[in-house]
C-alpha cells in the first residue's frame, strides 16, 4: 500500500481517537463538545504536531456545516421561511450593518488602516459562526426555543450577507490588483444559480427520489441524498455564494416532500461526524505562533469584539421585541466571529486590501473568539433573571395524528409510548420548554404550545384527531382544557387524566368519554403485591381487589348524586386478617423450647 495512502489512513485515526476521547470528556465535565473538539485539535495539531495542514482539513470538514444547514431546512418549509422574513431581513440585517459599521468605526480609530481595510474587517468580523452556535443549541436542545429560532434567522441572514461583503473585496482592491470579474456579473450569476436551484427542486428532486425509492436501493438514496446536498453546495459557491447556503435552500425546497424524514436519518450521520471534524480542524489550524507573537494584542482584540457584538446583539434584539432574558441568551451565543471570516480575509489579502501577515493575525482573532463561545455563551446565562418560564415558538409544522396529547409529564410520558408501542400517531403539545427540551433528546416529536388555547389547539390538529388524550397534571388546567374543547369541539372525544376523587366526579359532570385518576390502578397493583406478600392465595387477592374496586365505584356514583362527602359508610369493608406467612408457635411448642 502507497506511503501517502498510508498516512491518509492514520491522520483519520488520530483524528476519530481525538474525538472518542474528547467528546465525552469534555461533556462529562460539563464543557460540552464542541469545546472538547477544539482542544482535541490543538493538543493532535499545534502542540504534538500529529496532523499538519489544518487548513486543507478545515476546508474539507466545511462539508459538517454544508450538511447541517441541509438538515436545518427540511425543517423549514417554504411557508414557514416566508413567515420569518421579518427577523430575517429586519433584525439580521440590521445586526450586520450596525455591528460591521461599529467595528469599522473602531478600528479605524485604533489603527491608521485604511476605509477599504477597515471596512472588510468590520464587516468580517460582524458574521458569527452557524457551526458552533447551531451545534451549541442542538447540545442543549433548544433549536426549537423563542432565542433559538431569532438567533437562527440572525445566522441565516449572515449566509446571505456573504455574497455583498465578497462583492466589496474587488471593489475595495487597490489600482492594479489582481481582480477579475465584475459585481454586476457576479450578482446576475448568483441569481441564475439561486433559480437554477429552485427550479430544480420544484421538477426534479421529488421524481428524483421517487425513482430511486421504487428500486429498493437504500445505498442508492443515501447517495443522492448526498448528491443533491453536494451538488446545491457546489452550485452555489461556483456563483460566489456560500456552499451552506446553498444546501439550506436544497433543505427547505425538500421540506414538503415525503421522503423528507429519510433523506434527514441518511444524513444524520455524514454530518455528525463531519462537524466534529469541523471543530477538530479549527483547533488543528490554530497558529500558535501568531498568537505568541500578538500575545497583547489578541488578549485585548478578541474580549473588545465579542463585548461589542454582544451589546450591539442585545440591544437590537430588545428593539425587535425580545424580552431580557431572550436577548441575553442570544447575545451569548452569537459574540464571536464565525468561518466565513476565514474565507473574506484570505480573499481581501491575496486581492491586496492588507497583508498575509495581517490576515493571519486576523483569522487567528476569529479562531480564538469561536474557541471562547461556549465560555461566553455560560458567562451570559448569569445575567438571565431567574423565575421566568422560558417561551419557546409554537410552530406546529407536520402536526395532526390519531391522537392528540396535551401534557407531557410523567403520566403522559408512560401513556404516549404505550401508544407509539401500538402504532398510533400522536400529537404532543406541551408548554414547559424544559419537558420539550428534554424529550426531544430522547427522540419524541413534541410541539411547544398552550393546550387552554384554541388557535394553538387548531394548529395542533384537533379537528382530525380521533380522540384528545388530556394529560395535564394540573387540575384547574385540565378544566380550562376540557370546557374549551367540548364548546369550539364538540366532536371530539376526550380521555382526560383526573387529578383525585372530587376531579373524577367534576370530569364525569362534564361527561368526557374517559377519565382515570391518576393514581388508582397503580394502587391496586400495590395492593395486589402486597396482599400477595402477605400470603393470600390468588383467587382471594382477584376478590378483594375486585369488590374494592366495585365499592369505590358504587360510591362515586353516590357521590355524583349527594356529593362527596356521601357513600361514607362504603369506605370500610369486612375485617381481612390475613394468614401470617410464619404461624406463631403454641403454648406447648413454646415451652418444650425452653
Amino acid at each position: 500500500m502507497a506511503l501517502e495512502n498510508m498516512s491518509v489512513y492514520s491522520h483519520a485515526l488520530v483524528l476519530l481517537g481525538g474525538a472518542v476521547i474528547a467528546a465525552p470528556l469534555a461533556k462529562r465535565i460539563g464543557l460540552g463538545t464542541v469545546l472538547g473538539y477544539l482542544a482535541a485539535g490543538v493538543l493532535i495539531g499545534p502542540i504534538f504536531s500529529l496532523i499538519t495542514g489544518g487548513e486543507k482539513i478545515l476546508h474539507f470538514a466545511e462539508l459538517g456545516v454544508v450538511l447541517l444547514l441541509f438538515v436545518i431546512g427540511l425543517e423549514l418549509k417554504p411557508s414557514r421561511l416566508w413567515s420569518l422574513r421579518r427577523e430575517i431581513f429586519g433584525l439580521g440585517l440590521s445586526q450586520v450593518i450596525v455591528t460591521g459599521l461599529v467595528l469599522m468605526t473602531t478600528i479605524a480609530i485604533l489603527s491608521n488602516r485604511t476605509i477599504s481595510g477597515v471596512a472588510i474587517i468590520g464587516f468580517g468580523l460582524a458574521l458569527s459562526s452557524t457551526a458552533f452556535a447551531l451545534q451549541i443549541l442542538e447540545e442543549r436542545g433548544e433549536r426549537s426555543t423563542a432565542y433559538g429560532q431569532r438567533a437562527f434567522t440572525i445566522l441565516l441572514f449572515q449566509d446571505l450577507a456573504i455574497v455583498p461583503i465578497l462583492a466589496l473585496v474587488p471593489l475595495l482592491a487597490p489600482y492594479g490588483a489582481d481582480t477579475d470579474g465584475s459585481p454586476i456579473r457576479d450578482f446576475a450569476v448568483a441569481l441564475a444559480a439561486i433559480a437554477a436551484l429552485v427550479l430544480a427542486g420544484k421538477y426534479l428532486l421529488n421524481p428524483l427520489f421517487q425513482l430511486i425509492a421504487s428500486t429498493g436501493a437504500r445505498e442508492a438514496m443515501i447517495a443522492a441524498a448526498l448528491l443533491v446536498v453536494l451538488g446545491a453546495a457546489v452550485l452555489m459557491d461556483f456563483a460566489g455564494l456560500s456552499m451552506a447556503m446553498g444546501s439550506f435552500l436544497a433543505g427547505v425546497l425538500l421540506a414538503d416532500s415525503s421522503y423528507r424524514h429519510e433523506l434527514e436519518a441518511d444524513i444524520e450521520p455524514f454530518r455528525g461526524i463531519l462537524l466534529a471534524l469541523f471543530f477538530m480542524a479549527v483547533g488543528l489550524s490554530l497558529d500558535l505562533h501568531v498568537i505568541a507573537d500578538n500575545l497583547l494584542l489578541i488578549a485585548l482584540a478578541v474580549p473588545v469584539l465579542m463585548t461589542i457584538k454582544s451589546l450591539i446583539i442585545y440591544g437590537l434584539c430588545r428593539l425587535f421585541g425580545s424580552p431580557h432574558n431572550e436577548a441575553v441568551r442570544i447575545c451569548g451565543l452569537l459574540p464571536q466571529s464565525g468561518e466565513f471570516g476565514f474565507v473574506i480575509f484570505t480573499a481581501a489579502a491575496a486581492a491586496g486590501i492588507f497583508s498575509d501577515a495581517a490576515a493571519s493575525l486576523l483569522i487567528a482573532i476569529v479562531t480564538v473568539s469561536m474557541v471562547l463561545t461556549p465560555l461566553a455563551s455560560a458567562i451570559a446565562r448569569k445575567f438571565i433573571h431567574a423565575g421566568k418560564n422560558e417561551e419557546m415558538e409554537e410552530n406546529f409544522d407536520g402536526a395532526g395524528s390519531d391522537v392528540l396529547m396535551i401534557g407531557f409529564s410523567r403520566f403522559g410520558q408512560v401513556v404516549s409510548q404505550t401508544l407509539l408501542a401500538g402504532g398510533s400517531e400522536v400529537t404532543i403539545i406541551d408548554h414547559s420548554a424544559d419537558r420539550i427540551r428534554s424529550a426531544t433528546k430522547f427522540g419524541f416529536n413534541i410541539y411547544f404550545g398552550d393546550g387552554t388555547r384554541r388557535d394553538v389547539l387548531e394548529a395542533a390538529g384537533i379537528r382530525t384527531a380521533k380522540l384528545v388524550a388530556i394529560c395535564t397534571h394540573d387540575m384547574a388546567t385540565t378544566d380550562r382544557i376540557v370546557d374549551l374543547i367540548q364548546a369550539e369541539f364538540p366532536n371530539a372525544k376526550i380521555y382526560a387524566r383526573a387529578y383525585d376523587r372530587a376531579h373524577t366526579l367534576s370530569l364525569r359532570e362534564r361527561e368526557v368519554e374517559y377519565e382515570l385518576r391518576e393514581t388508582l390502578e397503580s394502587s391496586f397493583i400495590f395492593s395486589r403485591k402486597t396482599l400477595e406478600a402477605l400470603g393470600l392465595d390468588q383467587e382471594r387477592v382477584d376478590t378483594i381487589i375486585d369488590e374494592t374496586r366495585k365499592r369505590d365505584e358504587e360510591r362515586l356514583r353516590i357521590q355524583a348524586v349527594e356529593g362527596i362527602y356521601a357513600g361514607g359508610n362504603m369506605l370500610h369493608t369486612k375485617p381481612v386478617t390475613p394468614e401470617p406467612l410464619i404461624k406463631p408457635k403454641t403454648e406447648s411448642e413454646r415451652l418444650d423450647l425452653e
